[in-house]
């Protein structure tokens, strides 16, 4: 309702004063901040450790960026994701959009990526994609591939707009397939090829978050099989694979 409101704002700016405007504004940043908040305390009440993996809201997700850095100017140009409720997909619950962003991006990028300078120009501003992505993941833990790319990114987003901290759990697949995969797998496409996993479209932020989530759904499944139950089962293992190491 909020949004709505700044829009006809925004449409009728020249009839209006400028403070009318910056009101209307800072009163959606608050609403968006204070339902983040909300999200946060969730958060630290939800105790996901302990729940079946099989009962377990999952949101996979794939950011496509303009770089590598967030702290040196490189910034988040689409943001995919799907649901999953355990092992199922949930394929008619997914989020994407393209970011407005400041700088064009190179042309190896844009030709990487499929997205045009226009179609970003088009694109709503990230404050907005951010809020509009939160409301959709909620609580939810959040899976990804190569995960501390896309947590890099969404700590500096996070900041940068809302001026919060990043608090969700995010899981990278390489957590379950270093447990169910006997051999050394790094790349999406590494990992998609050994599972029979078929790839059409690389490099697009929904698909690439659809072909990440039957991944982690090949993993969970490998992983119940071999007897790990809940994040904490595996977290353990993984924890005691490491003091032997060391």
């Amino acid at each position: 309702m909020i949004n709505n409101m700044v829009q006809l704002v925004k449409q009728l700016s020249n009839r209006l004063s400028p403070n009318v405007y910056t009101s209307l504004q800072q009163q959606s940043d608050a609403a968006r901040l204070t339902h983040l908040r909300q999200i946060q305390r969730q958060l630290k009440q939800e105790d996901v450790l302990d729940r079946p993996l099989s009962e377990l809201t999952f949101i996979i997700f794939d950011l496509e960026t303009s770089g590598f850095y967030p702290d040196k100017g490189d910034s988040i140009l689409s943001i995919g994701a799907v649901k999953m409720k355990g092992c199922e997909i949930l394929r008619e619950e997914t989020f994407y959009s393209t970011v407005k962003c400041s700088n064009k991006p190179s042309e190896e990028i844009l030709e990487l990526t499929g997205l045009t300078e226009e179609e970003l120009n088009d694109s709503p501003v990230l404050m907005d994609v951010l809020s509009d992505f939160y409301k959709f993941i909620g609580h939810s833990t959040l899976v990804a591939h190569h995960a501390s790319h896309e947590k890099k990114f969404m700590s500096h987003a996070t900041w940068q707009t809302l001026r919060t901290t990043f608090q969700h759990r995010i899981i990278d697949t390489s957590f379950l397939t270093k447990i169910v995969v006997p051999e050394n797998l790094v790349t999406l496409d590494e990992c998609c090829a050994y599972h029979d996993i078929p790839v059409e479209t690389r490099h697009h932020a929904l698909q690439d978050a659809l072909v990440t989530a039957q991944l982690w759904q090949k993993n969970i499944r490998l992983a119940k099989e071999i007897g790990f139950e809940t994040l904490r089962d595996v977290y353990t293992y993984l924890a005691k694979g490491r003091m032997t190491q060391s």
